[in-house]
């Protein structure tokens, strides 16, 4: 079973200084129901201490629910309208290959792995960039900042605006949006 590389990628959220992924987006990915990944991992809870895995916070639930529809569209709501969801860190993903040991789960466990070796190594790029556009600037006299400036901008991720939905009044009727 072959997961696409940016379908993980978009199921991992920073929470608490932490790259996590959540408990519903993973058991989609396992192709079990949350609440069996959930009773597993309960089964199991020693494999799983405070910095493997963590319970969110109301706040924290809303914050994600409302930059991101849930996959937990399944009948049973929105993100937002659960009682309990789970982050689990790298470590947290890691361990769940030991309590989901199926051939499958296996496999989709080292695309989740390999993925977040991918994010790490863009994150240490990323930072040697920074560091020799640094050594470079100091170098270089003022003349050559407008153009380290634009290097800085374009290395920034660009923030997309929200579409709006729905229709807006005005005079002579609706417009749609």
């Amino acid at each position: 079973m072959l997961i696409p590389m940016e379908r993980i990628e978009k199921a991992i959220y920073l929470l608490r200084g932490q790259k996590v992924m959540l408990d519903r987006d993973l058991a989609e990915l396992y192709g079990v129901e949350t609440r069996v990944l959930n009773q597993a991992v309960r089964r199991n809870i020693e494999r799983f201490p405070e910095d493997f895995m963590f319970s969110l916070a109301r706040e924290e639930i809303m914050r994600i629910s409302q930059t991101v529809i849930s996959s937990a569209t399944d009948g049973r709501g929105d993100l937002k309208y659960s009682k309990s969801v789970t982050a689990f860190s790298e470590y947290g993903i890691a361990m769940l290959s030991s309590v989901l040991n199926s051939p499958g789960a296996i496999q989709v466990n080292i695309q989740i792995m390999r993925t977040f070796g991918r994010l790490r190594e863009m994150i240490a790029s990323n930072a040697e960039l920074a560091r020799r556009l640094d050594d470079l600037e100091q170098k270089y006299d003022a003349q050559f900042r407008v153009v380290f400036d634009a290097i800085r901008q374009m290395m920034q991720p660009e923030e997309k605006g929200r579409k709006e939905i729905g229709f807006r009044v005005e005079e002579g009727g609706a417009a749609y949006v």
